[in-house]
């Protein structure tokens, strides 16, 4: 099966520009937080936070702040699993004896967008 990759050029009112920077925003800071949150839970008592338990909180949040319910579900799912991927990389080249890089902090700017499920045609 053939992969492949779609960019869609938007042509934004200000208004929604303004909604888009704001999604970008929130999207930029769950990641920030997500990884916050494993880096605290390993220092502090040497547990490793996994993708499955930042959903089941993701869930919680959503459902307790509606201030975080504002993007879909799906697409939050995709910048925790975007940080899982980050943290599996660099176990990885650890494990290979490589130049780990350690998932970094990620500014507005470096930040990348947020994700959308794909749609498979039927």
């Amino acid at each position: 099966m053939e992969r492949r990759k779609v960019t869609y050029r938007l042509y934004p009112s200000k208004t929604q520009a303004t909604a888009l920077a704001d999604l970008l925003r929130h999207h930029q800071q769950r990641y920030n937080a997500c990884l916050e949150q494993r880096i605290d839970a390993w220092r502090r008592a040497k547990v490793s936070v996994s993708y499955a338990d930042q959903c089941a909180e993701l869930t919680a949040l959503r459902r307790e702040c509606p201030d975080w319910a504002v993007a879909n579900c799906s697409s939050q799912q995709i910048t925790l699993r975007r940080l899982n991927k980050a943290f599996q990389a660099f176990f990885r080249r650890v494990k290979a004896g490589q130049t780990p890089g350690f998932p970094r902090f990620k500014s507005l700017k470096r930040f990348p967008g947020d994700g959308l499920p794909s749609v498979r045609a039927a």
